[in-house]
């Protein structure tokens, strides 16, 4: 239990003097360093996170967590087998879906994008697509008219009801020999999911428009399958082949994106690990202001000690006054990460606006905005480290001057 005589003596300690200036500007790079760490920290992890829940949520809304593919060819009883996999636990809904790269052509310009075929309700049940509609209506999405994302209609200058020609890989023969098969398609709607490269590299085509193109006839490339207890993805995914017995191959989300998100993992590890090491800087720099703090009051100490206090309240005083520059320094560090997290767009755009520099480039993150996804528990981890490598490094400087003997520290007074 911390007296009160031990709570003023620690506070007085704490107050700058013009005889501890020295002491007073260590103790004060100590407190900045413990804050500043605990921040960054907060902050980074928050941007982590929250680049990966976006990242899962979009790749996850458009994908779905599996699917079920032919081993060979086209799945030409999607049908039965959608009816199949809808029977098992856990299943939410299959979507058949035709998938194939095609050279998109308009005028002069020309680019490379992937075409995923898709029934219009199946459009619309997926929040990710129907919200993301910025032109157009979702009951033009039928016969050979198209979505295609906002950025690829940027690029070329693309607007609802112009018209463009897809050329795919896939031959057809002619009176003229073998050629690749083109169709002009009419442009419907434009979206924006907030994904660069599904915004700039997507077109979404009718399921029966994408059959006839790619020459699948009945057929469907894959079955998208959405999970409403995705937590419990292995245990479904056995059950769904044990159903299919043979009939399809599967493959869930984590086979699909498993180097990406293994190196974000990997990332964010070592970047908690890195910043850490500001607040263990900041500790150790606690540790030298308290050593040259207790031999600066070592002839306060001898009387203390010659008044009666005792060899711990010397050592909780100046743990006291150590842990006080990592208490307060983690709360305003914590205070500062999570305001900084919650309106992080907000000083994006201020920063931006002052300095002309481009801080988040959409090219390159796939996002078109930096999220953040404050994690309450890291937020609790990070706080607590902070204060315990505070209290930590109190520890030796503390019993440092419980140790000091008060005869040699007045012989010379």
């Amino acid at each position: 239990m911390i007296s009160k005589f031990e709570r003023t003596v620690a506070w007085r300690y704490l107050r700058s003097k013009k005889a501890e200036g020295f002491v007073s500007v260590i103790a004060g790079f100590s407190f900045a360093g413990i804050m500043i760490g605990v921040a960054t920290l907060i902050i980074v992890m928050s941007v982590m996170n929250g680049f990966r829940a976006e990242l899962f949520d979009r790749i996850l809304g458009l994908g779905g967590h599996m699917n079920a593919y032919s081993q060979v060819g086209a799945l030409y009883d999607y049908k039965s087998l959608s009816n199949t996999i809808k029977s098992v636990k856990g299943v939410e809904n299959v979507t058949p879906v035709i998938e194939g790269q095609t050279l998109l052509s308009y005028g002069s310009a020309a680019s490379g994008v992937m075409v995923r075929g898709i029934s219009q309700s199946d459009f619309a049940s997926r929040d990710v697509l129907y919200n993301g509609i910025i032109k157009g209506e979702i009951e033009n999405f039928r016969g050979f008219k198209i979505a295609i994302g906002s950025v690829l209609a940027k690029k070329l200058g693309l607007g609802i009801g112009d018209k463009i020609t897809l050329t795919s890989p896939k031959l057809r023969s002619t009176p003229f020999g073998t050629v690749p098969t083109q169709r002009s398609f009419e442009i419907a709607m434009v979206f924006d999911v907030e994904m660069y490269e599904y915004n700039s590299g997507f077109v979404f085509m009718p399921l029966p428009a994408a059959q006839k193109f790619f020459q699948f006839k009945n057929g469907v490339s894959s079955l998208e399958i959405f999970l409403n207890e995705p937590e419990n993805i292995d245990d479904i995914r056995q059950e769904i082949k044990l159903e299919l017995n043979g009939r399809a191959g599967i493959y869930d989300w984590r086979d699909m994106n498993k180097s990406f998100f293994n190196a974000l993992e990997v990332e964010r590890n070592v970047m908690f690990l890195i910043l850490s090491m500001i607040i263990i800087v900041a500790a150790f720099n606690i540790i030298s202001s308290m050593i040259m703090l207790v031999k600066d009051k070592g002839h306060d100490i001898a009387i203390m000690r010659t008044m009666g206090a005792s060899r711990g309240s010397m050592m909780r005083i100046f743990m006291l006054t150590g842990a006080s520059i990592g208490f307060i320094g983690t709360l305003l560090g914590a205070a500062l990460g999570i305001s900084f997290a919650l309106n992080i767009e907000t000083v994006k755009a201020v920063i931006e606006s002052m300095t002309g520099a481009v801080l988040w480039d959409a090219e390159i993150r796939f996002l078109s905005e930096i999220p953040a996804e404050i994690d309450w528990g890291e937020v609790a981890s990070v706080i607590a480290m902070a204060f315990s490598l505070s209290i930590i490094a109190t520890i030796y400087p503390a019993w440092r001057a419980a140790q000091l003997d008060p005869v040699e520290a007045l012989r010379y007074e």
